[in-house]
């Protein structure tokens, strides 16, 4: 991958390997929360709505900063932020690994880690990698950065689930903590004021791009489409090891299932990246979306055996996180790449919404009738809604964009 014009200072792939390498570690300990749920839930005596609530709030905190904290990286630069978010996160898991109520798991893993993942995820990196790549480039590069995601679940899960075996929670979310602070290291190569760069299209403000895109009604699909991409995310993530468990096949499968989802989207990652680049992004995401829905009801149907529970996870893994760089792809295609940690932050906002949902209300659902048989109908329900919803996204350039 060549230098753009977008940048003198760093080399493309210098800030794709930095941020790909911040959100791998980022994500892979966040991917290990649904492990902590059994152990925690009978040492402090809560029920898996309360530990779902927790990591709900952490969903919608991590979405409502969004915005704003993408603001800050389009103005400041994305190294400040995600040095920031390192420290919060680092402090956060420090503070869960003392909690000793649901109070406590609710300020530390929700409202403090919720905080910190705004910082050093997705939204903030890939604001920087779009600044250095050029724009037939760009989904690939984001879907580097994507498995990234992948990398750190395929390689921290069985890692946090030893932790939990060999030392219990409390060490274990303190050993992840000293994990999470090597973010700090990575800042640096994402590091650079976008005021710096050049080619970034037509002076526009914060305010005048946030009307801009509010105006298109192709934004507020990719929002609706994005909501159930975080349902169907946190659903999973946080309630398929209990899920498995409850059916007999013990919590190691689950450890094993979240790591083959990571493995297998880093090559969904690479392939829905690639394909962005050659596609229609928005037919794709409409593909992967009927295809998760026709995944969840194959796997509700079939007898539930260590088989089919690990083929699950394989086939979901490479559908996993195949949306980011679709999604990411079409808001830089359509408004530019200025304000797009921004613009990017508000359609991620959707997804964490989604998100809080698919977390809590599927462990207040399994609190009320015993069964994730709800949860999964309503995962297929929304896996054909977002399928049909992104036909009609437009993802040309928008006026401003487009040549004189």
């Amino acid at each position: 991958m060549t230098a753009s014009p977008l940048s003198s200072m760093k080399s493309p792939w210098t800030v794709i390997l930095c941020a790909a390498a911040i959100v791998t570690v980022a994500m892979g300990v966040r991917q290990s929360f649904g492990l902590f749920l059994p152990q925690m839930s009978m040492a402090l005596d809560i029920g898996r709505s309360s530990f779902g609530l927790a990591l709900a709030i952490q969903n919608l905190v991590f979405g409502l900063v969004q915005p704003f904290v993408g603001a800050l990286a389009d103005r400041h630069g994305a190294g400040r932020v995600v040095l920031g978010g390192a420290t919060l996160y680092t402090l956060g898991l420090i503070a869960a690994s003392a909690a000793t109520n649901a109070f406590g798991i609710h300020l530390s893993l929700g409202l403090i880690v919720g905080l910190a993942m705004a910082g050093c995820t997705f939204t903030v990196t890939m604001g920087a990698v779009g600044r250095v790549v050029p724009a037939e480039k760009r989904t690939m590069a984001f879907g580097i950065v994507t498995a990234g995601g992948s990398v750190g679940q395929f390689l921290v899960v069985p890692g946090a689930q030893l932790l939990l075996a060999d030392f219990g929670y409390r060490m274990a979310f303190v050993i992840l903590a000293g994990l999470i602070a090597t973010i700090a290291a990575f800042a640096i190569g994402v590091a650079g004021k976008p005021g710096a760069t050049t080619g970034l299209g037509p002076q526009q403000s914060a305010r005048e791009a946030l009307a801009e895109a509010t105006g298109e009604r192709s934004f507020w699909l990719l929002n609706a489409g994005f909501f159930v991409c975080g349902f169907h995310i946190a659903f999973i993530a946080t309630h398929f090891p209990a899920y498995l468990n409850d059916k007999g096949l013990g919590i190691a499968i689950g450890a094993t299932a979240l790591a083959l989802v990571g493995l297998f989207n880093i090559l969904g990652s690479w392939f829905f990246g690639m394909a962005g680049d050659r596609l229609r992004k928005q037919k794709v995401l409409a593909a992967l979306y009927a295809a998760r829905a026709a995944l969840i009801a194959l796997f509700i149907i079939l007898p539930l055996t260590p088989a089919t529970a690990l083929g699950f996870a394989a086939i979901m893994g490479f559908l996993w996180l195949g949306t980011v760089p679709l999604t990411n792809g079409l808001v830089g295609q359509i408004f530019g790449v200025r304000h797009l940690s921004m613009l990017s932050g508000i359609v991620f906002l959707s997804h964490q919404v989604g998100s809080f949902f698919g977390a809590w209300a599927s462990g207040f659902v399994y609190d009320l009738s015993g069964s994730y048989d709800f949860a999964w109908g309503v995962s297929i329900a929304l896996g054909l809604f977002a399928a049909l919803i992104h036909l009609p996204i437009r993802d040309a350039p928008v006026a401003r964009l487009q040549p004189a």
